[in-house]
């Protein structure tokens, strides 16, 4: 259980690590006149091969009484498995947002935040904010499991029994 626990905090560094590259990319790219869809592509694809790099090094290291896993295959899961939880992010916010209506029912949480002085976010922004951050919950776990069981996945050595 400790081996597993361990893995997944490794699992959220490499995922903060994820964000702080693609949107440390993304703030660089658009400073410097890229369009912000070229920049948000740009960042989410590098952090990913990162993603890739440190997952494979660190979080989901290869078992060496198992079959040598094909990098090039890894890397196509890897990004398979991301792109997988963008459009169930995208899903769920969808969801929030125009099914729940999130923003109907912010006005108990404006009441509590209005007197740390932060006046400027409007109810649809402590929604939109909230979304994602209940999506954080729900989407890193899938993630999590495609890649430790789909994209790192190793397959036992022929004639064992594992």
């Amino acid at each position: 259980m400790k081996e597993k626990l361990i893995q997944i905090g490794k699992f959220i560094l490499v995922g903060i690590s994820n964000t702080l590259i693609s949107e440390g990319i993304y703030a660089l790219l658009v400073y410097f006149g890229a369009h912000y869809l070229l920049a948000s592509f740009v960042g989410f694809t590098v952090s990913i091969f990162t993603a890739f790099l440190l997952s494979n090094r660190f979080v989901f290291k290869e078992e060496e009484d198992k079959e040598k896993r094909v990098w090039w295959k890894v890397l196509i899961k890897t990004y398979l498995a991301y792109i997988i939880g963008f459009f169930l992010n995208l899903g769920l916010l969808t969801f929030w947002m125009e099914g729940l209506k999130l923003e109907t029912h912010i006005d108990p949480i404006m009441s509590l935040i209005a007197p740390l002085g932060i006046a400027n976010f409007t109810p649809h922004v402590v929604a939109e904010l909230i979304a994602e951050g209940i999506n954080l919950f729900l989407v890193t776990p899938v993630n999590f499991l495609l890649n430790k069981y789909w994209a790192y996945r190793q397959k036992p050595k022929e004639g064992s029994e594992s």
